[in-house]
């Protein structure tokens, strides 16, 4: 039974962290209807500005306190993730109001492109590292119940309660604020949203810019536990089965399919693996995603589209 908690609960924590890039791609789909393949770019981005400005204003300006570089290093990626939204918006989707979902699908596919030049270009390409303070040495827990206890890492337990935290607060943003059902308004029809005084260049620019503090917190927690580096930016294809499991238009959807697929993971590993030679994490995910297109297209908590002739 220690064993089953033990991975039930790295199944869980990892979860989490696939919830939370799951929904930078719920946040754009909801505000444009169309899959933003630049979110791994954008994860990626926000880590290198992070890793980096925590390693410059220090040297800058003199000061020695890790505390004051990595607060004012996440406010300077915060800003600078608010600009790439606007930049976004102003360069490329404001020239494609209403068109098809297959020409914004390109569009982001080439800011994800961009963003890996550009980030590559102003921040470098070696392998970075990312402290912010999270412990890393493990504990055990329940040493009365079980004996030895079970064992947990306090960084995935920090990390889990970051991103459980920044996702209750985006669900009450989209459910109880004016721009969030303003947001979900633009997704259902960009003209109807248009015709009733939503506007929309500033939703985008609100949504991206969300999107773009989404991917910060995610590269912080992500570049902490492995370095930031050039492959995180791949990190985002882990997430794609949590949005296809959970519903592209869930915010829910993705904590829940976050909590699915990392839990999933570590018990097929854990109990399975022996049977399928190893490996079987790797691509557990991809499976169970498959058969949900199969079956269930929308998701546990998508919307199931209807089209009337």
């Amino acid at each position: 039974m220690g064993y089953f908690l033990e991975t039930l609960f790295g199944g869980l924590m990892s979860g989490m962290l696939y919830a939370l890039v799951g929904l930078g791609f719920v946040l754009i789909f909801k505000a444009s209807g169309v899959f933003n393949f630049a979110q791994g770019a954008m994860v990626l981005v926000a880590a290198l500005s992070m890793a980096r400005f925590a390693t410059w204003l220090p040297q800058w300006f003199g000061f020695e306190s890790m505390l004051l570089a990595n607060v004012l290093a996440f406010i300077i990626s915060a800003v600078l993730m608010t600009i790439v939204a606007i930049l976004i918006e102003r360069f490329v989707l404001r020239h494609l109001v209403n068109q098809e979902a297959t020409t914004l699908l390109m569009a982001t596919l080439g800011i994800s492109y961009f963003l890996d030049g550009a980030g590559q270009t102003l921040f470098g390409s070696s392998v970075y590292s990312i402290d912010v303070g999270m412990p890393k040495d493990p504990a055990f827990i329940f040493e009365s119940i079980f004996e030895g206890g079970v064992l947990i890492n306090l960084e995935d337990l920090t990390a889990a309660a970051i991103s459980a935290i920044l996702v209750v607060i985006l669900a009450l943003f989209f459910q109880y604020t004016t721009t969030g059902r303003a947001l979900r308004a633009v997704a259902d029809d960009h003209q109807a949203a248009q015709s009733i005084g939503i506007p929309l260049n500033r939703i985008w620019i609100i949504v991206w810019a969300v999107a773009g503090v989404v991917a910060l917190v995610a590269g912080i927690i992500w570049g902490s536990k492995f370095g930031v580096q050039f492959t995180l930016s791949t990190a985002a294809l882990r997430a794609l089965p949590v949005v296809i499991l959970g519903g592209l238009t869930s915010v829910p959807g993705a904590i829940i399919g976050g909590l699915i697929i990392g839990v999933g993971e570590k018990l097929s590993e854990a109990y399975l693996g022996e049977y399928f030679g190893g490996g079987i994490e790797i691509w557990f995910a991809y499976v169970l995603a498959l058969v949900f297109l199969l079956f269930r297209p929308q998701g546990l908590f998508g919307e199931k589209i209807i089209d009337r002739v």
